[in-house]
């Protein structure tokens, strides 16, 4: 089985992904809180300001502090150990916003060992790329499953998913 996705179609870039990376990537997202949690949207422009606002006002006010040393607990054991039972996905918009698709699409087409799953764009914009279950990758029926950004498959997502055609 292959272990990449190929996203093609109108988009003016095409991507290959490969899912056996996202465990690093900083943009996952729990799977198992993700569809019970209150959705809030965050421009990250709009977060990253403010964050970079309140730290200048606060050297211009206070001046530079030199970093001490803390004895705070390490949360890196914490970490680790998340990642290795953890079950994890990834929006699906970074990968369509990165590979800047045509202004026309309507729809996406998602393709797999089985069939084909024909959705909205913004269906597929919402929605969600499983790649991780119980901290380790989707080998069996990988290597990704899809779920809609609502969550009306998460007990069902569409699985075994080879490539991803934007229309």
């Amino acid at each position: 089985m292959e272990s990449i996705i190929l996203l093609k179609g109108k988009v003016k870039y095409p991507l290959t992904i490969d899912p056996g990376v996202w465990i690093f990537d900083d943009r996952k997202v729990d799977l198992n809180t993700f569809f019970d949690q209150e959705k809030i949207e965050v421009d990250e422009l709009e977060a990253y300001t403010k964050a970079v606002s309140e730290h200048w006002d606060r050297e211009i006010k206070e001046g530079a502090v030199v970093p001490t040393p803390s004895k705070k607990p390490s949360t890196k054991k914490y970490e680790k150990e998340k990642l290795l039972s953890g079950t994890f996905a990834i929006p699906v918009y970074y990968f369509l916003d990165n590979a800047i698709v045509d202004d026309q699409v309507t729809q996406v087409i998602i393709k797999t060992s089985d069939q084909d799953h024909s959705m909205s764009y913004e269906e597929a914009y919402n929605g969600l790329f499983g790649f991780s279950k119980d901290g380790k990758p989707l080998i069996e029926d990988g290597p990704a499953h899809f779920y809609y950004g609502d969550g009306s498959n998460k007990d069902n997502p569409i699985k075994n998913i080879h490539e991803i055609i934007v229309e």
